[in-house]
């Protein structure tokens, strides 16, 4: 058992590895486009009657969406599961290869890197339609009418949720239990950001996926909060940018100032540790969504800050490297 502890430890290192060295290639058929795929066929077959507009029963539409979300976790379980060991089965080698490159797709902290770093780019060279194309990219909120200042606290906001989301909680999932589990949240995250609205089509639908979203991420999010907390104060030792006291602060104060119940989390941390203050109320599809503001205005954000972001997330994701080897390494020998 031990040994395969260590092939274990072995192909989350590397596939961690790899995600920073490559991310997410736009040409890559990427596994969590094929759950999206599978989400929507899936919707419309047990859910028809949304492109139909026919009004059904609030509990029916629970029911199915359901279904859905047990039919798409187990599916991905189960492939997951099935192709890591088929691939040990063949050799150790093919099968330490095969979960580091499954770990590799779990986590986004390149992809999302990369996003975000292009906003900024983008801002720095004054073109303010480009940075809200590129920003439309990797939010929710309408872009088009967004100032540069907006924008700036649209992808810092982004990149620290999904420090969490996107970075920290996969690797912790996957380091728990695999690819297997590392998919399985995938899955759940990904069921989540296609039917978890509040809106008609989907409030009774889609209320499975955003309740588990919520169960699944709950711990990863406070882990992640703690991580980033000092993250930034590791950084402010270098830079009096970075507060870790501040970041404790607006995370104790303003932690539960969000519509979920997590995603504050990393959000009020980033505010604190940067000096800005966050959400606030924003356009998604043209409705208007009034969200709490997280942090306080200690200075205007910006371009830079995007940048300081992603700081806090790499750091935040090489401490929950370190806690993660840390517990497999606590493993007793005799398993």
């Amino acid at each position: 058992m031990r040994i395969y502890i260590w092939y274990h430890m072995t192909a989350l290192g590397a596939g961690i590895l790899l995600d920073l060295a490559v991310g997410d290639p736009h040409w890559f058929p990427h596994p969590v486009r094929l759950i999206g795929a599978y989400i929507s066929w899936l919707e419309k077959k047990l859910y028809p009657e949304a492109r139909a507009g026919i009004q059904r029963d609030s509990q029916l539409k629970q029911k199915r969406g359901t279904i859905l979300w047990l039919l798409v976790f187990l599916t991905v379980m189960a492939v997951t599961g099935a192709v890591t060991a088929a691939a040990y089965l063949l050799h150790p080698i093919t099968g330490i290869a095969a979960e580091a490159m499954l770990t590799c797709c779990a986590l986004a902290a390149r992809s999302l890197s990369s996003e975000s770093r292009k906003v900024e780019w983008i801002l720095i060279r004054k073109d303010l339609a480009g940075a809200r194309q590129a920003l439309s990219m990797i939010v929710g909120r309408d872009t088009e009418a967004l100032g540069p200042e907006e924008i700036i606290q649209a992808a810092v906001e982004t990149v620290a949720e999904n420090t969490s989301d996107g970075v920290i909680a996969p690797l912790l999932y996957a380091a728990l239990g695999g690819p297997v589990l590392g998919f399985g949240y995938k899955a759940v995250n990904t069921m989540d950001s296609m039917l978890g609205y509040h809106n008609e089509r989907y409030e009774s639908f889609g209320k499975w996926a955003a309740r588990m979203d919520d169960v699944f991420n709950f711990v990863p999010a406070r882990i992640s909060a703690v991580l980033m907390i000092l993250s930034a104060g590791i950084l402010g030792l270098f830079s009096k940018v970075y507060s870790g006291k501040d970041a404790y602060r607006i995370w104790k104060r303003d932690r539960r100032k969000h519509l979920s119940p997590n995603a504050a989390q990393t959000e009020s941390a980033c505010a604190g540790a940067l000096g800005l203050r966050l959400g606030g109320t924003h356009l998604y599809g043209g409705v208007l969504v009034e969200k709490p503001a997280i942090g306080d205005a200690r200075r205007k954000p910006v371009t830079e800050d995007i940048t300081r972001t992603v700081r806090l997330m790499y750091l935040s994701e090489c401490l929950a490297v370190i806690l993660a080897g840390g517990v497999l390494a606590l493993i007793p020998a005799g398993l």
